[in-house]
Formats: structure tokens, C-alpha cells, sequence
């Protein structure tokens, strides 16, 4: 674990616009306690374009970390020091390691969600075929992991054909542009798209009955915890999953490279299904 002997209490945060609704302190506050860490973990509000005012921020105030959201996950990439691999290739930063002045930058969006995906359905990519429904930021981050992690094939379907072959590009060998068409023979699809989100939200990405029974699909939608697709896929006894355990995953990707230990996944994941069970209440 990372050093605590100092005895002021250590700093992290996340960084976004709008920032206010993010489980993210509930989260990391919850896994710094339950790692019994002397460390706090604040929302700090920054408007498009003070990217790098807020990375000097983090660097005077020396925090130890940055979780960084919409929409400055591209600008990070560019104003940081160093870049880990998936970051570089992916063009965005979702996590930040504060070293004195030095800023290093990791994306674990992806790894989040094949951490969440063997959590939920014990699935392993390798060797499977997967669509993805969308072309943005998260879409792009798990079509790299499913690569990576040994898909054999992995579609994405799109509106828009060029953002569809960009995303498809970063699964190196195995990406390709598609229609809906691909989800009935799929063993895995993901929707990555903001189609249902929102409490009342009732469009889906897709038909559910283009999926059958055998698939497995998740929606990285987390809030709510069930779309409206994912509660149409199981009353058809498709496996189908929200994007909870994405979020809290590559929470917990980026404990480990804050303070060099496990994250407590189990605590982390308590504290964000409070979270929401409160906002709902609200």
C-alpha cells in the first residue's frame, strides 16, 4: 500500500463538467475507508477549456490523483506528462497519478468493463464475437479491451459510418463496421450508446428481439441500474446487465494505481448502490 505515515490527511478528486452528480466520491471515499487510508475524495467542478488550470490545481495542492470525466478525458491526454499505453492509443484519460510535478495518465474505462463483465457473467472475451452499439468515448475504450482481452470479432454499428470506423480501428485484426443485423449472432452486446438513460427514459438502442437467449448484453448505462432494454432482454431470458460494475471496476483500477494496493471492491460497490437507492429516495 501506499505510504500513510505523513500525517495530513491526502487528497484525490474527480474532474468534469457538470461533475455534481458523480458516485465517484461515494466510491473512492468508501474504498479509502475500508482500506483504512488517511485520504479524502472531493468532486471539483471545471469548465471545458480549464484543463490545465485544474491539472496545475492538482499539482499545488498536492493530490495524489485525478479521475477525470466529460469533457476533458482528450484534453488530459494532450497536458499530462506521460501517457500508459491504452491512453495513448485511445486518446483519452479517465485517471491520473500525481507524482510531485510529473502527471501520468491512464485510461481504465476498458479494463473497468472486462473487470465488470467477468464479475457479472463470468464471461472471458477470448475467442467470443461481440457487437457494440455506439462510437463515442466509452464505446471506443471497451472495443480496444475487447480486442485485447482475445475477442475474435468485434462489430460496431453506428449512425454515423466514419466515427463507426475509427472505434472499429482500435480492435486491431478483428474490428469491423456493421448493422443491427449483427446483434442476433453475437455472444456479447454492449450498448454504449446514452439511449435510455434517465429514470422514464423508454427507447432502446436496439430491438430486444433481435437478441435470443444464450447472448449475454450489457448496457453501460448505470443510473437507472435497469434500462429499459435491459428489463425487456431478461423478461425475454437473455442475461443482460447494467454498467454499474464498469464504473466501479475502473474505480478500482485506478485505486490500485493511486496507493499501489487492491482495491475493496466489495465496499466500493455497497457505497454506490446506496448512493443511488438515496438519489432515487430524493
Amino acid at each position: 500500500m501506499a505510504d500513510t505515515s505523513k500525517s495530513r490527511t491526502r487528497m484525490a478528486a474527480v474532474i468534469g463538467s457538470p461533475v455534481a452528480h458523480s458516485l465517484s466520491p461515494a466510491i473512492m471515499n468508501a474504498a479509502f475507508t475500508a482500506a483504512d487510508l488517511d485520504w479524502t475524495f472531493i468532486a471539483h467542478e471545471v469548465a471545458e477549456g480549464d484543463t490545465t488550470r485544474a491539472l496545475d490545481w492538482a499539482r499545488s495542492e498536492g493530490l495524489v490523483g485525478l479521475s477525470v470525466t466529460m469533457p476533458h478525458k482528450a484534453a488530459v491526454a494532450a497536458a499530462v506528462n506521460e501517457l500508459g499505453d491504452v491512453a495513448r492509443r485511445l486518446n483519452a484519460v479517465n485517471c491520473v497519478v500525481v507524482d510531485g510535478q510529473r502527471l501520468v495518465g491512464h485510461n481504465t474505462d476498458g479494463g473497468g468493463f472486462i473487470d465488470g463483465l467477468a464479475h457479472d457473467a463470468g464471461f472471458d472475451p477470448a475467442g467470443r464475437t461481440a457487437v457494440v452499439l455506439g462510437a463515442g468515448g466509452a464505446a471506443r475504450a471497451v472495443v480496444h479491451a475487447l480486442a485485447v482481452a482475445g475477442a475474435s470479432d468485434v462489430a460496431v454499428v453506428n449512425r454515423t459510418p466514419g466515427r463507426a470506423e475509427v472505434a472499429a480501428g482500435l480492435a486491431d485484426g478483428v474490428g469491423r463496421v456493421a448493422d443491427t443485423a449483427a446483434v442476433a449472432g453475437a455472444d456479447l452486446v454492449v450498448n454504449a450508446t446514452p439511449v435510455g438513460m434517465g429514470e422514464g427514459g423508454s427507447a432502446m438502442p436496439v430491438d430486444p428481439d433481435l437478441l435470443n437467449p444464450g447472448q449475454v448484453a450489457v448496457d453501460l448505462i448505470y443510473h437507472p441500474l435497469a434500462t429499459p432494454w435491459v428489463v425487456a432482454l431478461r423478461e425475454r431470458g437473455i442475461e443482460a446487465h447494467g454498467g454499474l460494475s464498469m464504473l466501479i471496476f475502473q474505480a478500482a483500477l485506478a485505486f490500485t494505481h493511486w496507493t499501489g494496493g487492491e482495491a475493496p471492491v466489495a465496499a466500493m460497490e455497497q457505497a454506490a448502490r446506496a448512493e443511488l437507492a438515496a438519489r432515487a429516495a430524493s
